[in-house]
């Protein structure tokens, strides 16, 4: 009498659990990508000093063809949830016509998960060295994405009986190939130096802000852009309503907010008093008046008595504080 072998345990499961992970990348991806379209920040533990989850999803890597990053993201968990469930909605035990569906469809969709979960590692290491190296920031959303993705391809790996290994490795070296090619084309164009130039076309400039140098004390590091009409009106909106931004010197994120506003929009800041320097070893430290208003980050504004953490794009701060003159802005983060 021959024995039948047992089927382990993990090639039952496999396509439960991969659809598990799927769902759980589809649902964070769909939550930032409804807080990136609607303007919401999205909910992270934040440091002062140290770029989060927010300066990531408004850095220059976390749009693509003009839209939200974690769209694309969605799409693929939401691709890779239905590969893993469909061949299930077939009942192979009712005739062999059934059974014989449900095996071309798992074969089928097996390889459509391989091929997904190596574009999707190969893509969220990509973006792990952008996080770490370029960006230089924290973001919890990130590292989960990337764990999600690397998950999914030890599971495709190990959850089905590959009887042709040529056939993962080659599998493996085409879409490798392909999405790290595609991956570099797409993000061409971005600039992770920082440096910003003039708009030639009447259409704001994506600022980025990356230091080269110590900051000063007393100043923090140079303003490199110019403001506009729009930028100098909005500054001194700010002052006549009161409006408070408490920052560091030595904070990377409260110099980009400078280079919003440009150098003579941050004058009339400075001199209309709606800055409080917080950091103790400034000549123009008021650390006292940052600990009474309990600011945990910086910038935090306050305006009209709500509190706003994080870079503020300027229309932002023009809604916010009930501004209604020109919105030529010349810049945005």
């Amino acid at each position: 009498m021959i024995r039948r072998r047992s089927t382990p345990w993990i090639q039952r499961w496999s396509r439960i659990l991969i659809a598990a992970i799927a769902a759980c990348g589809a649902l964070t991806t769909a939550y930032l990508t409804f807080e990136k379209l609607t303007g919401g920040k999205a909910a992270c533990v934040a440091q002062a000093g140290v770029k989060g989850c927010n300066d990531v999803l408004s850095s220059p890597w976390g749009t693509v063809f003009g839209q939200p990053l974690a769209l694309f993201g969605f799409l693929a968990y939401t691709s890779m949830l239905i590969f893993a469930l469909a061949p299930l909605a077939i009942n192979g035990a009712e005739n062999k016509e059934n059974k014989d569906k449900r095996q071309k469809l798992e074969n089928v969709t097996w390889l459509l998960l391989l091929a997904g979960a190596i574009a999707m590692t190969v893509f969220s290491s990509y973006l792990m060295y952008v996080l770490f190296f370029q960006i230089k920031a924290v973001c919890l959303y990130c590292i989960g994405s990337a764990l999600f993705s690397l998950s999914l391809l030890v599971l495709t790996l190990i959850g089905h009986v590959w009887e042709d290994l040529g056939q993962i490795f080659f599998t493996a070296i085409i879409v490798g190939m392909v999405t790290l090619i595609g991956t570099l084309g797409v993000y061409a164009g971005v600039n992770p130096s920082g440096a910003i130039a003039e708009s030639t076309s009447g259409k704001p400039v994506q600022i980025s802000f990356t230091a080269k140098v110590a900051p000063n004390p007393e100043f923090g590091w140079e303003i490199t852009t110019k403001s506009g009409e729009s930028e100098l009106a909005l500054a001194r909106h700010l002052v006549k309503i009161g409006a408070k931004e408490y920052s560091a010197y030595w904070c990377p994120h409260c110099h980009e907010q400078k280079l919003l506003f440009g150098k003579e929009a941050e004058q009339i800041i400075e001199t209309g008093n709606l800055k409080v320097e917080c950091a103790g070893d400034s000549p123009k430290g008021k650390p006292e008046l940052c600990k009474a208003a309990k600011i945990e980050g910086f910038p935090t504004w306050i305006i009209n008595g709500k509190s706003y953490g994080g870079v503020q794009n300027l229309q932002e701060l023009a809604t916010n504080s009930g501004y209604t003159g020109s919105t030529n802005f010349k810049y945005f983060k």
